[in-house]
């Protein structure tokens, strides 16, 4: 009777670590979107442990009318559905600046400022078992004062490359 126990639990052991998945120590990568003008963002994860990881994205624009950048720091816990797919979400905040300066002939606008944002964020994964490489695809919302196109809401949705090391 014991070793039936035994190998029960030692069976139960190895059904819930086969379904583990483990989060890189480090990634590095791109994340594509559109919230408020920032068109593209370098990203970098930082392991915690198995199930939680931080996320640092740094944002920028620059055009011919606006220039502007961003920083977004998240707290994401992870949960893995089946093999290398995984789903997240996780909240945080950021902090940006923007400078928008627009002439058109006799017109002049000139208008600069900073914001604070709190941010919340879903998404799902893929993990490449051959390649470091992550695929991820998810939505930001985004609250905070000062945006420059005056609205207090942002809401993305981003595609992301992340290369681990």
């Amino acid at each position: 009777m014991k070793k039936i126990i035994l190998s029960a639990i030692m069976l139960f052991g190895l059904a819930f670590t086969a379904q583990s998945q483990e989060i890189s120590k480090n990634a590095l990568g791109i994340r594509l979107g559109d919230n408020n003008g920032f068109g593209g963002e370098v990203s970098y994860q930082l392991g915690l442990n198995q199930k939680n990881r931080l996320e640092f994205d740094l944002g920028w624009r620059n055009s011919s009318d606006v220039d502007a950048i961003k920083g977004v720091a998240l707290y994401q816990w992870v949960w893995n559905i089946d093999g290398g797919f995984n789903w997240y979400a996780g909240v945080g905040g950021g902090l940006a600046a923007w400078d928008h300066d627009y002439y058109n002939n006799n017109y002049r606008y000139n208008d600069s400022g900073t914001y604070v944002f709190a941010a919340g964020d879903i998404g799902i994964e893929y993990r490449f078992s051959e390649v470091p490489i992550t695929l991820s695809l998810d939505a930001r919302p985004e609250i905070g004062s000062g945006y420059y196109d005056d609205d207090n809401f942002g809401f993305d949705v981003g595609l992301g490359v992340k290369f681990r090391f």
